[in-house]
């Protein structure tokens, strides 16, 4: 059994050899979420207001289903408070998959890229605010790695990170 304990505020920074429109792109373009972490599509508007959603390749949705995890058309929702490409994005954040998950509400995550002094890299920090959501925070750690759920932000950056910098994530 595992015991989730409440943490607020989650930060994770990468150093990333890349420029910044490539990391942007690598976190708001679908056809590259699709090819690292868990692999969705994510689909953004980036004006403030506008929609953000993320939804299952075919392989993701029949993998999660095959387990007994029956997978929704979205698996994450949320809307852009603030996009300045390609420095800043701030968005809110609801995991649909789980419904304790879905039933903590709206988090709030913010993308920050920095060009690095060396200018031939970029720092990538994600600040997670997850008051309200204890299960949603122990995910995102990676808690709940053991149960299937994945080893969270700190594996999503490092298999993005992989992906930039290689052409291949940490799996291929």
């Amino acid at each position: 059994m595992t015991t989730l304990t409440e943490t607020t505020t989650q930060v994770y920074r990468i150093y990333i050899k890349a420029t910044p429109e490539a990391i942007w792109d690598a976190i708001t373009k679908p056809e590259w979420t699709k090819r690292y972490g868990y692999t969705g599509l994510a689909d953004y508007d980036l004006r403030p207001g506008g929609a953000y959603q993320v939804r299952p390749t075919p392989q993701f949705k029949a993998e999660a289903e095959a387990q007994g995890y029956p997978c929704p058309d979205v698996i994450i929702d949320g809307e852009v408070i603030e996009a300045d490409p390609p420095h800043k994005l701030v968005t809110t954040f609801r995991m649909l998959m789980d419904p304790e998950m879905a039933d903590e509400g709206f988090t709030r995550i913010t993308h920050e890229i920095r060009r690095a002094p060396d200018g031939g890299s970029c720092s990538l920090t994600v600040t997670h605010e997850l008051a309200g959501a204890p299960k949603l925070a122990a995910m995102t750690r990676g808690d709940l790695e053991a149960e299937g759920a994945g080893g969270g932000h700190a594996w999503t950056l490092s298999d993005l990170k992989s992906l930039l910098e290689t052409g291949s994530p940490l799996a291929g």
